[in-house]
């Protein structure tokens, strides 16, 4: 068992590394993944040749390969040589390649020691993203520490020239706070079958100083399904008190419902362009306007644009541009994962924690194929396939 340990040490260490790529200032996170993608492949092959065929007719594989197929059309068909267009395209397919290949070695390898090098990893990650938010704040002399008055104040915070770590968006860096939070904070559930409320309170923290409401929501629907799913009964009769206590200062501080409707809201924004593509429905192509092409029907049809490249919500996004093959191939693909991981994990309480939030965020932000999911996606099913999550002996701690 040793021996196989050691096997996986350098795609485990890359794995490691690609995460913290994601965070820095400069775009390498791609030649990363596609080392690691690499090494993933000839590591489970080398070992397993007889499982690739198998692992290749997975029906969600097959709709992500339906998914990228016809993006690399689209983009042929609509794209005119735009280098902003082409980029994203190349995204897509290294991101869904790692993707791909890091299931395939995941499925087969030893996962003790790799979930130990991931939490060791998500600290240095979480403790980088504390110290670059303390720096935000200090340069507004922590004037927004309780919080901001609205989306565009808190997106002030955000000043490029003293960013190193995260991502200089409010919402991207949120909802990427979310994510990643929720793995940090399932790791000790799976691995010592413990809820652990430093990890939440700590999360929870980072994702208020970051004035991002996206991050909030995704945390309260992820860690209240940990607790409803995982607690005794007690726990969650306490917990919901405690929601219904909290719950007025949420809506109007943390979440500023009073304002979502607002031009520069960034929900009110959502709002427009969602109302946007249900208004001109008809308008959209049954095959996609083109790949990216999203924000010139916004720039058209929107009673207001702010110059974003997609409608805020994947899957509108992918019908808008891809249209119906597009967007089936897509959802078939997120159910034929969901399938998938419960095929390998039979707790369908611990997915659903996992996928519910993921599902949330995707509605409000990501494009679709972006490096945050297919991360959130890779780490999930680490945990998920690493051992049987026993309700008994799961209890609440430091």
């Amino acid at each position: 068992m040793e021996t196989r340990d050691n096997r996986y040490s350098l795609p485990g260490l890359l794995l490691c590394l690609a995460l913290l790529s994601v965070f820095l200032p400069w775009k390498i996170y791609p030649a990363i993944f596609l080392i690691a993608s690499v090494v993933f492949l000839i590591g489970a092959y080398r070992y397993h040749p007889s499982g690739l065929k198998t692992f290749l007719q997975q029906p969600w594989v097959l709709a992500i390969g339906v998914f990228v197929v016809y993006a690399c059309g689209s983009f042929f068909a609509t794209a005119n040589g735009q280098t902003q267009i082409r980029d994203n395209l190349i995204k897509m397919l290294v991101n869904f390649c790692f993707f791909t290949s890091s299931i395939y070695w995941l499925s087969q390898c030893e996962k003790k020691n790799l979930v130990r090098m991931i939490d060791w990893t998500m600290h240095v990650i979480f403790v980088l993203c504390f110290i670059q938010l303390l720096i935000y704040h200090q340069a507004f002399h922590f004037h927004l520490l309780t919080g901001a008055a609205s989306s565009a104040k808190g997106s002030a915070l955000y000043n490029k020239d003293l960013f190193f770590w995260g991502l200089s968006d409010k919402n991207m860096f949120g909802a990427r706070l979310a994510l990643f939070g929720l793995i940090y904070i399932l790791i000790p559930l799976v691995s010592n079958f413990r809820i652990s409320f430093t990890r939440i309170l700590l999360i929870f923290s980072l994702a208020f100083l970051s004035l991002s409401r996206t991050p909030i929501v995704a945390l309260l629907i992820g860690v209240f399904l940990i607790f409803w799913f995982f607690a005794n009964k007690t726990v969650r009769i306490a917990l919901f008190a405690f929601l219904c206590v909290l719950a007025p200062y949420l809506f109007i501080k943390v979440l500023r419902v009073d304002t979502l409707t607002a031009s520069n809201d960034g929900m009110g924004v959502r709002i427009t362009y969602w109302k946007a593509f249900f208004q001109h429905f008809r308008e959209i192509q049954p095959w996609g306007n083109g790949f990216l092409k999203g924000g010139d029907f916004l720039q058209q049809h929107a009673a207001y644009y702010h110059g974003e490249p997609h409608i805020h919500n994947t899957f509108l996004s992918n019908y808008l541009e891809l249209g119906i093959v597009g967007f089936v191939s897509y959802l078939l693909f997120l159910c034929f994962f969901y399938r998938y991981c419960t095929q390998i994990n039979n707790l369908r309480s611990f997915w659903l924690a996992v996928f519910l939030p993921l599902l949330a965020i995707m509605m409000i932000l990501y494009s679709g194929y972006d490096n945050d999911i297919v991360l959130y996606l890779q780490l999930a099913f680490l945990l998920g396939s690493f051992q049987k999550i026993v309700k008994e002996k799961i209890n609440i701690g430091i």
